[in-house]
């Protein structure tokens, strides 16, 4: 069958998530998820936005051995030379370039005619092919370009040299029918076509960003674009997991695969929605918590007579594997370490020790801990940050007829420890109160949200924070059987984070791409 290639765009479609920020450690942590993945392409970033975008690039560049490694350019000869930069350490470059062609870009924002557009496009192309053999040009906008105006825009990337030529509907604009019928256009009409790839960039502004990458391999789209659960800004990004299913489930419609190991689709949606901090909603398709879920009495009856009467997908196909080791507070190192390695976790001698550290801690307040225990356990803190301060010890006071107050043992960088109480509205804003206080930080609370990871009265619980301060922004994770203590936990973690980040100056501010 004919093979489509995946260009995850995660690290910079994805990053362009309102509230989201990577930092550089977190980018190169997902960028080894999606080699394990095995995406064929990996855009980092945009390199000429910061000297902080420039390092991510770069840092990604010079971790990932298995995939083409790609940072953005707008078609100027000083974005070139900082992507050339940011990606001189790769195994496999590749040079993503843009620039808009619709009537209302070019009228609006260009400011540019259709002859000037083109000769800005070649020459940037022109000018990148010195130093890049793979080249991806894309007409920002496409969907709203004219048909034969971008015919023409293609034929002079082919010829400039231009590897992959990108169709985005930049604003979630298309339908299937209109969207394939432009690959269908370009395939049957531009010279030269057959010598470069043509790829699907879709947004889902209107909820169609899947069906119309779909749409686009049936008409001759070679690769597509998207982000791991669909993330990205406004509505987001077609969802790599759902495009790779779709192939592979109905394999006999679409006569077309990928390379994707599946199994490894789940773990890397945990992960993605770990480090962004946005969680993916329960219905949403492949991923989501009820994908497997079935609470109908006439699907349950199915069901156990036959799975695929309601179950089209395996959840083994995407790495959801029932646990058969139960795990509690008895259970030995080798046993937690087979389980570790079951769940696919490669960890050295000493980060298994303090895991399974923090596994006996956990066993001890829960009978059994589940597989998403461990997982949380695991993924609380998968990106170290340097720890200005570390909770040490939390104690709460509350009665529905009394103010609550709550005293906070914090670890200094130096050794010592500091303790402060304070009091509040509640619980959570009497020990943010007492944090504050104590380390004189001036922060506001962006966002706070708290999710079960496990089913109980002794379930684990989630709690992700967005703490900002002037005009830069950090998140934080905390996870414990205590909401309370998850809590605190999450706060302090996004208040070291948000201290690295001052001393990492260079972030950039969320721009409008392709």
């Amino acid at each position: 069958m004919r093979k489509i290639y995946i260009f995850d765009t995660t690290l910079r479609d994805g990053e362009q998530s309102p509230g989201v920020n990577l930092n550089t450690n977190e980018k190169v942590e997902i960028a080894y998820q999606l080699e394990k993945l095995g995406v064929d392409r990996i855009e980092a970033g945009f390199p000429a936005a910061s000297p902080g975008d420039l390092a991510a690039v770069d840092a990604v560049a010079r971790a990932v051995k298995n995939a083409t490694v790609i940072g953005l350019s707008r078609s100027r000869e000083q974005d070139i030379d900082a992507a050339r930069e940011a990606l001189k350490n790769a195994q496999d470059p590749c040079l993503h370039l843009f620039l808009a062609t619709s009537p209302i870009h070019r009228k609006y924002k260009l400011r540019m005619e259709k002859d000037q557009v083109l000769e800005a496009a070649e020459r940037a192309i022109r000018y990148a092919k010195q130093y890049f053999s793979k080249i991806e040009f894309s007409p920002e906008d496409a969907g709203r370009t004219e048909l034969d105006f971008l015919c023409e825009v293609t034929a002079m990337a082919i010829r400039a040299g231009a590897t992959v030529v990108n169709i985005p509907d930049t604003v979630g604009y298309m339908n299937p029918s209109e969207y394939g019928h432009i690959f269908k256009t370009l395939k049957q009409n531009v010279p030269g076509i057959e010598k470069i790839q043509l790829s699907a960039h879709c947004h889902d502004d209107l909820g169609m960003a899947t069906a119309n990458a779909l749409a686009a391999i049936l008409n001759g789209a070679d690769q597509i674009e998207g982000t791991i659960n669909g993330i990205g800004e406004r509505a987001g990004n077609t969802a790599i997991e759902e495009v790779a299913m779709a192939l592979a489930t109905r394999a006999d419609f679409f006569q077309a695969t990928t390379s994707l190991n599946l199994k490894e689709i789940a773990k890397t949606s945990r992960l993605v929605s770990k480090l962004t901090g946005m969680v993916v909603p329960g219905n949403k398709a492949i991923v989501g918590a009820n994908a497997f879920a079935h609470e109908s009495g006439i699907h349950q009856d199915g069901m156990l007579k036959e799975k695929t009467t309601y179950e089209i997908i395996s959840p083994e196909t995407i790495g959801l594997v029932d646990s058969k080791l139960v795990l509690g507070k008895h259970s030995g190192r080798a046993a937690f370490r087979e389980k570790l390695i079951d769940l696919g976790y490669e960890l050295g001698e000493d980060a298994v020790n303090t895991a399974f550290a923090k596994f006996k801690d956990l066993a001890d307040r829960k009978k059994n801990v589940s597989d998403e225990d461990i997982r949380a356990m695991l993924e609380e803190k998968l990106v170290d940050t340097p720890e200005v301060y570390a909770l040490e010890q939390i104690e709460v006071s509350y009665g529905n007829k009394s103010t609550p107050s709550a005293t906070i043992r914090i670890r200094l960088t130096d050794g010592s420890v500091q303790e402060m109480k304070a009091e509040g509205n509640g619980s959570v804003d009497a020990i943010y109160n007492a944090i504050d206080a104590l380390t004189a930080e001036n922060v506001e609370l962006e966002d706070y949200s708290i999710k079960s990871v496990t089913h109980g009265k002794d379930a684990l619980g989630e709690v992700h924070v967005v703490l900002k301060q002037d005009e830069v922004s950090a998140q934080g994770r905390g996870v414990s059987t205590d909401i309370l203590e998850a809590s605190a936990r999450a706060y302090v973690d996004a208040l070291n984070r948000l201290i690295e980040k001052r001393k990492s100056p260079g972030r950039r501010d969320k721009m409008s791409l392709i």
